[in-house]
């Protein structure tokens, strides 16, 4: 795993060192087949939603936010593809329709406990909720879902993120809530550690961080909300990179 020995200091914005011309960073989004089946790239695929501009937008505030040299070209990357390995985070959305084979689960466990990060993003209620669980189990099986404690070190690693609300998606601003799913009104901030104490799975559950992003240059979506889920991305990047 080619992880970037970026510093803290440097990443929020210090005059050293020198900013490089070269990208450090790519942002990379998971490929999957819809309950399992063989991956495609329609955009019906709901891996695929709220690309290109969430990726975009993302990448652009990364940019002007730290120090990290980023780069537009973002990219997909599949659990068969070696290029899986190039990437320190990678990031999956609706993963209510994840369902790993033993195959992939143990492929995605490797990146994992290889240094790789996974945020995990947009999934709402019960149903979304057990599908997942049961991919993370088949990948995890000796390992617990827990929440992710306030004062763990990716909610503070440059911003202080003691904010608890609910980011939600366009369509649910426009309803006058901040919830996709009547039984998803309540946000969670789950995760996976490992044995030393890393965080390998940062989960987004009954929230839509990807919106968010995707929206940030839309005068209807709250401001406050896209800059939280900004700030929760950077987070999540530089702990990944600095881990």
């Amino acid at each position: 795993m080619a992880l970037l020995a970026l510093t803290v200091a440097s990443l929020a914005g210090s005059q050293t060192p020198e900013r490089s011309a070269e990208p450090e960073f790519r942002f990379a989004r998971l490929a999957f087949g819809a309950y399992g089946r063989d991956y495609t790239s329609s955009r019906r695929e709901p891996w695929l939603r709220d690309w290109p501009e969430a990726d975009f937008h993302f990448t652009q505030g990364l940019g002007r936010l730290t120090r990290i040299v980023t780069t537009d070209d973002n990219t997909h990357v599949r659990l068969d593809d070696d290029a899986l390995f190039d990437y320190p985070v990678v990031y999956a959305v609706k993963v209510g329709f994840m369902r790993l084979s033993a195959w992939e689960a143990v492929r995605l466990r490797e990146y994992l406990d290889r240094g790789g990060f996974l945020i995990v993003d947009d999934f709402h209620g019960p149903a979304e909720w057990a599908e997942f669980a049961a991919s993370l189990g088949r990948m995890f099986p000796d390992r617990a879902i827990v929440d992710i404690p306030g004062d763990d070190e990716i909610f503070h690693v440059l911003y202080d993120l003691d904010q608890r609300v609910q980011i939600p998606g366009r369509q649910a601003v426009w309803r006058g809530v901040t919830w996709e799913d009547p039984r998803g009104k309540t946000p969670y901030w789950r995760g996976v550690y490992a044995d030393d104490g890393r965080l390998l799975v940062a989960i987004n559950f009954n929230m839509d961080l990807g919106d968010a992003w995707e929206h940030a240059d839309d005068p209807y979506y709250p401001e406050p909300l896209t800059a939280l889920a900004y700030r929760f991305g950077v987070n999540y990047v530089i702990y990944a990179m600095t881990h």
